[in-house]
């Protein structure tokens, strides 16, 4: 062992750092130190399978295997680090410093329990040994889940909402018209699947009370053998009319889903049930244009403001560079101004002008119970029926379901 390890019996080790040199980690130490005082060693990667062996380790709780592009190279070593720890029951925190996603995927699947990206995040990593020492909530019992017929044949139609800044309201304008269209359907079985792509900051757990399960990330570790039972699996039930796919638990690199991941995953979904919501990063990413080939709506929501305006500006530029559709964004401004609010109505003219758009949806501010709504666990139509935004998504998703409904009238 190359640093300090108290060796008295009220001290005894509970977690080490497992990496090359932690001294390339200082900010780690730090939060070790925070977290765990004195009960925690440094191993080395050549010394930490020897260790394991040794009567000190007995009390190990976890290790933080640490790693950045240079140990690459050792990534059976690292793995066989992994499986070790867990064959006695400990945990692993992995802290990767640009890594590639291949690394990082092969090393999820050995069996790492958590990842954090370095430099850590301010109290990441308590979080995560938090996580640790919570139990496994109970799984879910199989009735509750949305038994998923394998031959299924539906062509559901694929929703995009995309917020092109922070707060622009894309998880609210999701959560809320795939219920409005959930609670239209007049199938006996769901209709709705809202799935969750931000990876890393996805809320819509959050908006619906949900848990984030371990399952998800399974499934898009191994998408190319995923079945209809594996991803019926992954979704979660919201008050029996509504199909949710969380984002991962934790959070993961966006280049860590593949083109190929989010191809099967979206024609999965589209193949059983009839309206697919789709809640985007704000990033773009290598899928992104797979999402806009894919969407048959594509809203890309923005406010009266000027970091709206050149986010717009550099994704209609990115796009046409590109020869993709931007045609097929419908841009949809939220927090609109009043009716009565002239000079407001005159700046969104102007913007859109200035853009070479056209704002085809405009959302009223709904106020303050907006806001505090994402932590109800509830949808607008249940906890704010009569807000106005809630009215104008209500419409919308009426528009959409009519339509859906004709298109499906008229292939028959």
């Amino acid at each position: 062992m190359s640093g300090e390890m108290p060796q008295t019996e009220t001290a005894a080790i509970v977690a080490c750092t497992v990496s090359r040199d932690v001294q390339n980690f200082d900010l780690l130490i730090e939060d070790m130190e925070a977290a765990l005082g004195e009960t925690w060693g440094d191993l080395g990667f050549n010394e930490t399978l020897a260790f394991f062996a040794q009567p000190e380790a007995e009390t190990l709780e976890f290790i933080a295997l640490a790693m950045d592009a240079d140990d690459e190279a050792n990534l059976a070593q690292m793995g066989e680090i992994i499986t070790q720890a867990k064959l006695r029951d400990i945990k692993v925190i992995l802290i990767a410093e640009e890594v590639s996603p291949a690394a990082l995927h092969t090393l999820l699947r050995q069996g790492a329990d958590e990842f954090i990206p370095y430099p850590l995040p301010e109290r990441e990593l308590q979080a995560a040994i938090d996580r640790l020492s919570t139990p496994e909530p109970e799984p879910v019992a199989p009735s509750n889940l949305h038994a998923l017929q394998p031959d299924a044949r539906r062509e559901g139609a694929v929703i995009v909402c995309h917020g092109l800044a922070g707060g622009t309201g894309s998880t609210t304008l999701a959560v809320n018209l795939a219920w409005e269209l959930a609670e239209m359907s007049t199938r006996k079985t769901p209709s709705v699947c809202l799935l969750d792509f931000d990876m890393q900051q996805g809320s819509v757990s959050t908006y619906l009370d949900l848990p984030r399960r371990e399952i998800v990330m399974e499934m898009w570790s191994e998408t190319e053998e995923m079945d209809a039972d594996i991803f019926g699996q992954a979704l979660l039930p919201f008050e029996e009319k509504l199909q949710v796919l969380t984002a991962p638990g934790d959070m993961i690199p966006l280049e860590f889903i593949s083109v190929e991941d989010i191809e099967r995953v979206v024609e999965m979904a589209r193949s059983h049930f009839d309206f697919v919501i789709i809640d985007m990063p704000h990033t773009l990413v290598q899928w992104s244009e797979t999402i806009l080939q894919m969407a048959h709506v594509y809203f890309a929501l923005i406010e009266l403001d000027m970091r709206s305006a050149q986010n717009a500006l550099r994704l209609k530029r990115a796009l046409q560079s590109e020869g993709l559709p931007f045609d097929k964004l419908r841009f949809a401004l939220n927090r609109a101004p009043k009716f009565t609010d002239l000079s407001g109505k005159s700046r969104v003219k102007r913007m859109a002008e200035s853009l070479g758009i056209s704002i085809d949806l405009q959302l009223p501010d709904g106020g303050k119970p907006i806001t505090q709504s994402c932590d109800h666990g509830l949808p607008l139509a249940t906890s704010n029926a009569k807000n106005p935004l809630r009215k104008e998504i209500a419409k919308l998703a009426r528009s959409l379901h009519d339509l859906g409904a004709s298109e499906a009238e008229a292939a028959a």
